[in-house]
């Protein structure tokens, strides 16, 4: 593990469209499908630490395992279980060789919002929840084998290509959701993941947190692009999620600090500019306050 954790770090986190393919930033209404073996086995069974701009993904994990590298942890993994990567988190894969085989769905998240049924296309949107633990274990042959069958049938939609096969495609993707989530909520045994309507104030404020983070750390700015008070967006993020909108731009912040101290080479210092600290002090404080350690202390516990 600690030599797959080095090879990770050698280079900076790339950006992929599908591993290996350069960004597609004007990629529509996308969904592929194709199994672990046909890319993994060509580059030794291993994915090295990436990240997709606008791409989520789910595995199915029939045999096999392995382990992932999910922002900055080292998780395990056995089949049979479903891994969600959504758009952005920079992950990783070191498959057993010749062992490992299943599924890889990818797909835009704005194929949710092309489903015309409310709860399909909500159940999409649930996943990137869900995502904050993401490994989701199948207990039992049934589970297996209703995600495998689904998966083997958007394959053949996508290779047949059948008049309506679009169609086709979208609703099997979200029945694969709908399972995903379902088999999720139960692994929780808590009300947080359902299939009920994401708040949308949040999700738009989530999406502008993406675009400005680097630059923008005050309510203020984020609460004028929603045409809101900061005190009024501060009351509904905590209403709908439980924190509040300074954590979730903090929490964006800290992720993208951890990422580039593990999968970067990039100076501390170079780090905190990089982020619009406005000195690498600054940067070692806030950074201590969130986790408990300081940057460099943090870079070498992950072997960086």
């Amino acid at each position: 593990m600690v030599a797959y954790a080095a090879a990770m770090t050698a280079t900076a986190l790339p950006l992929f469209h599908l591993y290996g393919d350069p960004p597609d930033d004007a990629a529509f209404d996308f969904i592929h499908i194709e199994t672990i073996a046909s890319r993994s086995s060509v580059h030794d069974w291993t994915i090295r630490a990436h990240r997709h701009r606008n791409l989520s993904q789910i595995l199915v994990i029939e045999k096999g395992g392995g382990e992932m590298i999910f922002e900055t942890a080292t998780v395990q993994f056995a089949a049979p279980t479903a891994i969600l990567v959504p758009a952005t988190a920079a992950h990783g894969f070191r498959f057993t060789p010749q062992e490992t085989d299943g599924w890889v769905v990818t797909f835009t998240d704005d194929v949710a919002d092309v489903l015309g049924e409310q709860s399909s296309g909500e159940a999409l949107k649930r996943l990137k929840a869900v995502a904050a633990d993401p490994l989701v274990p199948l207990y039992n042959a049934a589970e297996a084998r209703r995600l495998s069958a689904l998966c083997a049938d958007l394959h053949e939609e996508g290779a047949v290509a059948r008049e309506g096969y679009r169609l086709a495609m979208r609703a099997l993707l979200a029945l694969i959701a709908i399972e995903v989530v379902r088999l999720a909520a139960s692994r929780a045994r808590t009300g947080a993941v359902t299939l009920t309507r994401a708040d949308a104030q949040v999700e738009a404020l989530r999406g502008l947190i993406e675009q400005h983070f680097r630059k923008e750390r005050l309510i203020s700015f984020y609460a004028a692009k929603l045409a809101m008070t900061p005190d009024r967006l501060n009351d509904h993020v905590k209403r709908a999620t439980g924190v509040t909108a300074g954590h979730l731009i903090r929490q964006r912040v800290l992720t993208e600090a951890k990422r580039q101290l593990v999968f970067t080479g990039q100076a501390i210092h170079e780090i905190a500019y990089d982020l619009a600290f406005s000195d690498p002090s600054h940067f070692t404080r806030f950074f201590r306050k969130q986790t408990g350690v300081t940057p460099q202390v943090f870079r070498e516990g992950r072997g960086g």
